[in-house]
C-alpha cells in the first residue's frame, strides 16, 4: 500500500496502519540513528522516539513533501536535540594502525585486513562525529546514507545550493582531519 494512503488512513485513528508505516521506514530510521551514535541500545530508543514524535505529530502532516522526507526531517532533528544534550563532541582518541603484514597465510591476511578496515572504519565514524553536527548531519545523509541532494535539502530545510557548497566543506574538513591517520597509505576519504 502506498504511503499516503497509510497516512490517511493512520491519520483517521488506524493503528494497524500506522504499525505498517513503522515497520516499512523502522530499519531506515535505525540506520540513521545509529550512524550518529554509534550505539544500537542509543538508536533504538531514539528510533522508538522518533515513531512516537512521528505518531504524535502524524494530524500536522499535510503532504507538503513525502512521507519519508518528512519522517526524515523528524529523525534529523530529534538526533540533533540528542547529541546536544549528550554533549558528544569530544576528543578524538585515534589508534594507529599496525603497518604491514608479513609472510602470513591466506586466511590469517584476510582476517588482518578485515581487522584492519574496520580500525579505518572505526576512525573515520570517530573523526566524522568531532566535526560540527551540521556536517555530520550532511556527509551522513549523502556519504552513508545515499541520499539525494533534493532528498537532503528536503530533510535539513536547506536549498540544493547550500547542500552542495556544505558538502564540499565537510568533505574538506573531513580530508584535513584525516590527513594524520592516513600515513603512507595516502588517498583521500
Amino acid at each position: 500500500m502506498e504511503d499516503n494512503k497509510l497516512v490517511d488512513q493512520a491519520q483517521k485513528g488506524d493503528r494497524e496502519a500506522f504499525e505498517l508505516i513503522v515497520k516499512r521506514y523502522e530499519q531506515k530510521v535505525f540506520h540513521l540513528a545509529y550512524g550518529f551514535v554509534q550505539d544500537r541500545a542509543a538508536a533504538d530508543d531514539l528510533a522508538q522516539e522518533v515513531f512516537i514524535k512521528a505518531y504524535f505529530s502524524l494530524p500536522k502532516f499535510r503532504y507538503e513533501s513525502g512521507f519519508g522526507t518528512w519522517l526524515y526531517r523528524i529523525t534529523v532533528n530529534h538526533i540533533k536535540d540528542f547529541l546536544r544534550k549528550t554533549a558528544r563532541k569530544k576528543e578524538v582518541p585515534l589508534e594507529e594502525f599496525e603497518e604491514g603484514l608479513f609472510a602470513l597465510d591466506d586466511e590469517t591476511r584476510k582476517k588482518e585486513e578485515e581487522q584492519t578496515k574496520e580500525r579505518k572504519r572505526k576512525v573515520v565514524l570517530r573523526v566524522l562525529q568531532a566535526l560540527p553536527q551540521k556536517y555530520q548531519m550532511i556527509l551522513t545523509l549523502r556519504d552513508i546514507r545515499g541520499f539525494s541532494y533534493d532528498e537532503i535539502a528536503d530533510v535539513l530545510k536547506i536549498s540544493p545550493g547550500t547542500v552542495d557548497s556544505r558538502l564540499h566543506r565537510a568533505r574538506k574538513i573531513l580530508r584535513k582531519k584525516m590527513v594524520p591517520y592516513l600515513g603512507a597509505e595516502g588517498g583521500g576519504v
